[in-house]
């Protein structure tokens, strides 16, 4: 009877191990799908919303061919380089780049590889090489110095922001809806299955947000009902001073929309603040 019991007991482990092996394989194949929701279609281009813009091809290290809009605003003397979320693409971001030529700067907005007109295929190392061309285009083809150029991520995009801004030195950091890394969204999403989860990307905003050296920015929903709001907490908990922390209203996708007026007063005051007037010197002081 012992020796039935103990092979009954091993057969049962055998199942538990080869269907989580299973249950991990084919999770492992389906998180780009998961994580990635690329659309190719340009619905609009800032010229129907009354913007100027020119149309520029960006490549990557890797040999990418990247799609953007570079808006130009006539009194600008820094720009905006901005990083969508996950979904869709450039053409989805109309409010955004209203809110950013209302605040008197250059914009240059792109899309990921896959996304909108953009060759590739997503993937997190990809998105990685992405920014790193968007920031040799406005350094080598515009001519911006570094501390004239703001980065600013939303969601997805905080996170590949975040990871620039820790490689190069930009004039300031702006990270908007964004989480901490991968693994804590699926503790957040699969509370009980994270702990068993072999996931395919990283995504660790938090280890990147600790060799910021620029003042940053963090704006967070506590109604976000995508990515946790303790998340946002933590990514500003990791950066360096000088930075602030807006808390916003609204749900993830909206919450920049309905945190006005108070959300493009709190970014205007933010890059009218003294660490970002030349945006070169590194962070002194509180700032919080």
């Amino acid at each position: 009877m012992h020796g039935v019991s103990m092979r009954r007991m091993l057969e049962g482990t055998l199942l538990v191990v080869a269907g989580l092996a299973v249950f991990n394989g084919v999770l492992y194949l389906r998180q780009p799908a998961m994580v990635f929701f690329p659309e190719s279609r340009l619905d609009q281009s800032p010229a129907d919303w009354g913007l100027a813009h020119e149309d520029v091809w960006i490549e990557t290290g890797d040999g990418v061919r990247l799609h953007g809009w570079f808006l130009p605003h006539p009194r600008a003397r820094r720009v905006v380089l901005f990083f969508h979320g996950n979904a869709g693409n450039i053409s989805h971001r109309r409010e955004t780049l209203e809110i950013l030529h209302r605040l008197g700067l250059n914009i240059l907005i792109f899309d990921y590889r896959g996304y909108g007109r953009s060759g590739g295929r997503p993937g997190e190392q990809g998105l990685y090489r992405d920014a790193r061309a968007a920031w040799r285009w406005l350094r080598e083809q515009r001519g911006f110095a570094a501390g004239q150029i703001v980065l600013f991520g939303r969601s997805l995009g905080g996170v590949v922001a975040t990871r620039l801004a820790a490689e190069v030195t930009p004039g300031a950091l702006i990270v908007e809806s964004a989480f901490t890394s991968a693994r804590d969204m699926a503790r957040a999403i699969f509370p009980v299955l994270s702990h068993v989860m072999v996931l395919r990307y990283r995504f660790d905003a938090v280890s990147a947000m600790r060799r910021v050296h620029c003042p940053v920015l963090v704006l967070h929903s506590p109604d976000d009902e995508i990515v946790p709001f303790a998340l946002g907490e933590a990514l500003y908990q990791a950066a360096n001073p000088p930075k602030r922390f807006f808390r916003m209203q609204g749900g993830h996708n909206d919450g920049f929309l309905r945190s006005q007026p108070a959300y493009g007063q709190a970014l205007a005051a933010f890059l009218a603040g003294p660490q970002t007037s030349t945006g070169a010197a590194r962070p002194s002081g509180n700032g919080a």
